[in-house]
C-alpha cells in the first residue's frame, strides 16, 4: 500500500511543478525586474517566448545585435575565413524571403580528422534551394574542408563522397563500427546519411543498410554508448512533420493564424500550431546496421515535441551516459540512464524542463561543462529573443538551478536569438568561458524598430572562477564584432597551437572561422584518448579529470551538441601558469579509471586505455631543439 501511495506521488509531480512554475511566472518581475518585458502584451506566434521587452540600443542607436561596438580592448578572435579558404564555399537554404519553417534552421558544422593526420578537418552542412529541390538546377554541396597544416583548408567533399546534395540540417561525429576512423552522421529534411569512412579519404553512405536513414525531418543528433557494450548507438531528435506538397502557411489546414506572426507581424508558421515529429534511438549490433529501440529504451517522445539538439553526456559520474534534448518551445527533456537499457524521465524534476520562470523556451543549443570545477557538469541553453539564455548548474544527483542572471549571462543575451554554443576556456587560465553564436530567424525584424536584427554578432562571456561572467566587449574589426546570421557553431583547436577556435555555419553566406588569437602566454593540455576492447574507439563518453596545482578541471569526449554541431574530440585543459600537469584521471567507458601523469605541458598527447601515453605533438617547438623529431610540417612528434 505505501509503494502503491508513493508511486502515485511521483506521477504527479510534473504536474506539481508545472503549477508551481506558473506561480513563478507572475512572480518573476519581483525578482527580476531588469528582465520584465514592457507594457506590450506578449508576442503571439509559433515560438515560445516570455513577452516582449524593450529594444536595447548602443550609443550610435544602434540595436545591440549589430552594434555595441568599441575602438579598443582586448583582442580575442580575428575572422581568418578568407585567409584560410573557407570563404569559397556558401550555405543556401530555400529563398531570402525564409516564407516557411523549414528555411529557418539553416545547418550545423563539425571538427573531426577525418584522415587521422593529426590536424582537424572542417565539415559544414548545407540545404537546397526550391529549384534545387526540383531537379531544375544542380545541388548545393556540403564542404570537407581538409587541413592543409600550413593555416588553409582545400575543400574535397566531392571527392570524398560527403556532398550530401539534401536539406540538411545537423551533423554528428563517431566511429560507430570500431575501426579507428571517424564516421559523419547528417540529418535531412528527408532521408538522412551515414557516412561510413572508408580509411583513404572518401566515404560511403550506408544510411539505408544500417537502418538509420529514417526520412522525417531530424535535427541535432549525438552518439553514444548508453548500454556499456564498447558500440556507439545514435539518438536522432525529430523536428515538425512537412509535406512539400502542402506546406505550412498561413490559412492551410491544421494551422492557426496567430502561430504566424511575430509582434502581430506575419511571419512563417510555427512550430507551434505544426505536428512534431517523434524522436528516435537506436541500437548498435555491432555488425554495421542499427535496431529502433525508442520505445522500449524509455525515449520515445510520444509527445511528438520540437526537437533540436541532443547530447548523450554522464551528469551524475555513474559511468553511464544519460541524454538531454532541447525542444523548441516546449519543455525540454533529461532522461536518466537506469543502466538496464532503458532511461527515466526527470525533465522536470531535475529542472531541466524549464526555465527558473517555469518557463519553456525555444531552446536550440546545448553547451555541456564543467564551468565551476566542481566535477559537475553544468548546461546552457541558447534560446529566442525576448528570452534571456538559461545556465544550469548541477548541483548533484540531477538537480539543475538557473543560475542566469547571478551569473550574469542573462540581461545581455535577451535580444540575442542564441544557436550553436560552448564552453570554451579561450585565455588557458583554467576556467571555462562561453561562446554564443546568434541569428534571428525572420527576415522582417530588420523592416523594425524593434532593437533587434536578422544578422547578429556573437557573444563571449570570460569566466569569473565559475561564479559570474563578464561580457567581451566586441572591438571593430575583430572576430567578435562580425555580424552574420549564425547557425552551427563548433569548437576546437584547429592550429594545434593550443588555443581553442570556432567555426560557424552561416545562413545563406560562407562560413566564420575565428581564430583564437588572445595574447595570454597561459600553459595548456590536449589529449586525445583512444579507448580499448571495452569501450567505443573513439572514447565518446570518457570524461578526463587534470590536477594541476590547487585546480582540478574536468573535460569530456562529447558527439553532438552545440547546435546540431560536433567539436574537436580532443579534450582542452588551460592550466594558468603552472608549469605542469601533477596527474590525470581518465574515467573510460569500460568503467576503467587510469591515472597518467604528463611530462610536460603545451602539447598534445594521444593516450590509449591501459598503456598511457603513446604518442605527443607539438607545432612550436624549435624543430632546432630536436632535429631528429621535426617532421616535414614543423611540428614534433614523439613516441615514449
Amino acid at each position: 500500500m505505501k509503494a502503491c501511495f508513493t508511486s502515485q506521488v511521483f506521477r504527479f509531480i510534473p504536474l506539481m511543478l508545472r503549477l508551481v512554475a506558473t506561480f513563478a511566472v507572475f512572480s518573476a518581475s519581483e525578482f527580476y525586474p531588469q528582465a520584465a518585458p514592457n507594457s506590450s502584451p506578449p508576442a503571439m506566434g509559433g515560438i515560445s517566448t516570455n513577452g516582449t521587452h524593450n529594444a536595447v540600443y548602443d550609443s550610435e542607436r544602434r540595436a545591440i545585435t549589430a552594434g555595441g561596438f568599441v575602438d579598443k580592448g582586448p583582442v580575442v578572435f580575428q575572422d581568418a575565413s578568407k585567409n584560410t579558404g573557407l570563404t569559397g564555399w556558401h550555405h543556401v537554404v530555400g529563398t531570402p524571403r525564409k516564407a516557411t519553417i523549414n528555411e529557418s534552421l539553416g545547418s550545423g558544422v563539425a571538427l573531426l580528422d577525418y584522415d587521422n593526420d593529426g590536424w582537424l578537418d572542417i565539415y559544414l552542412v548545407n540545404s537546397l534551394t526550391y529549384d534545387e529541390l526540383a531537379g531544375k538546377k544542380p545541388p548545393s554541396h556540403a564542404a570537407l574542408f581538409h587541413n592543409n597544416h600550413d593555416g588553409t583548408f582545400t575543400n574535397v567533399a566531392e571527392k570524398a563522397g560527403v556532398t550530401n546534395d539534401r536539406w540538411g540540417i545537423g551533423v554528428a561525429v563517431g566511429d560507430y563500427d570500431n575501426d579507428g576512423w571517424p564516421d559523419l552522421y547528417v540529418t535531412n529534411l528527408g532521408l538522412n546519411r551515414l557516412y561510413h569512412n572508408n580509411h583513404d579519404g572518401t566515404f560511403t553512405d550506408v544510411a539505408k543498410e544500417a537502418g538509420v536513414a529514417l526520412g522525417i525531418w531530424s535535427t541535432g543528433p549525438t552518439f553514444g554508448d548508453y548500454d556499456g557494450d564498447g558500440r556507439l548507438d545514435l539518438f536522432v531528435p525529430g523536428y515538425t512533420y512537412y509535406d512539400w506538397n502542402h506546406p505550412p502557411i498561413k490559412g492551410s489546414n491544421g494551422v492557426m493564424s496567430n502561430n504566424c506572426q511575430f509582434r502581430g507581424v506575419d511571419v512563417f508558421c510555427g512550430p507551434r500550431g505544426l505536428r512534431g515529429e517523434q524522436d528516435h534511438l537506436f541500437h548498435n549490433n555491432g555488425d554495421g546496421t542499427f535496431t529502433d529501440v525508442s520505445e522500449q529504451a524509455g525515449v520515445g517522445d510520444r509527445n511528438k515535441s520540437y526537437g533540436l539538439t541532443a547530447v548523450f553526456v554522464d551528469l551524475n559520474g555513474d559511468g553511464r551516459v544519460d541524454l538531454v534534448v532541447a525542444n523548441d518551445s516546449e519543455p525540454n527533456y533529461l532522461y536518466i540512464n537506469k543502466g538496464n537499457g532503458t532511461f527515466q524521465d526527470f525533465s522536470f524534476e531535475s529542472g531541466y524542463a524549464t526555465n527558473r520562470d517555469g518557463h519553456e523556451t525555444a531552446s536550440m543549443g546545448i553547451a555541456v561543462g564543467d564551468f565551476r570545477n566542481d566535477g559537475n557538469l553544468g548546461l546552457l541553453n541558447t534560446d529566442f529573443s525576448d528570452d534571456y539564455k538559461v545556465l544550469y548548474q548541477n548541483e548533484g544527483d540531477f538537480n539543475f538551478v538557473d543560475i542566469s542572471y547571478a551569473a550574469g549571462i542573462a540581461e545581455p543575451t535577451i535580444p540575442f536569438v542564441g544557436w550553436g554554443d560552448g564552453f570554451i576556456d579561450y585565455d588557458n587560465d583554467g576556467w571555462k568561458d562561453i561562446f554564443m553564436a546568434n541569428g534571428h530567424v525572420y527576415p522582417e525584424v530588420d523592416k523594425h524598430d524593434w532593437g533587434t536584427t536578422f544578422a547578429q554578432r556573437p557573444l563571449l562571456f570570460h569566466s569569473l572562477q565559475g561564479k559570474k561572467f563578464d561580457l567581451v566587449s566586441p572591438v571593430k574589426g575583430t572576430g567578435l564584432a562580425v555580424v552574420i546570421p549564425a547557425r552551427g557553431a563548433a569548437f576546437g583547436d584547429l592550429f594545434n597551437d593550443g588555443k581553442i577556435d570556432v567555426v560557424m555555419n552561416n545562413m545563406d553566406l560562407p562560413p566564420t572561422l575565428l581564430r583564437n588569437v588572445n595574447p595570454d602566454t597561459h600553459h595548456w593540455i590536449e589529449i586525445k584518448l583512444v579507448g580499448g576492447p571495452k569501450s567505443p574507439r573513439d572514447a565518446v563518453g570518457a570524461a578526463v579529470f587534470l590536477t594541476a596545482g590547487t585546480m582540478r578541471q574536468r573535460e569530456d569526449i562529447i558527439s553532438g551538441g552545440s547546435f546540431a554541431s560536433s567539436n574537436d574530440f580532443r579534450v582542452h585543459f588551460g592550466i594558468g601558469d603552472a608549469d605542469r600537469a601533477d596527474l590525470v584521471e581518465i574515467h573510460w567507458p569500460s568503467g576503467f579509471i587510469e591515472r597518467i601523469t604528463l611530462p610536460t605541458v603545451d602539447r598534445i598527447f594521444t593516450v590509449v586505455e591501459g598503456k598511457g601515453v603513446v604518442e605527443e605533438l607539438c607545432v612550436k617547438c624549435a624543430a632546432r631543439k630536436d632535429p631528429s623529431a621535426a617532421s616535414n610540417d614543423g611540428s614534433v612528434v614523439r613516441k615514449p
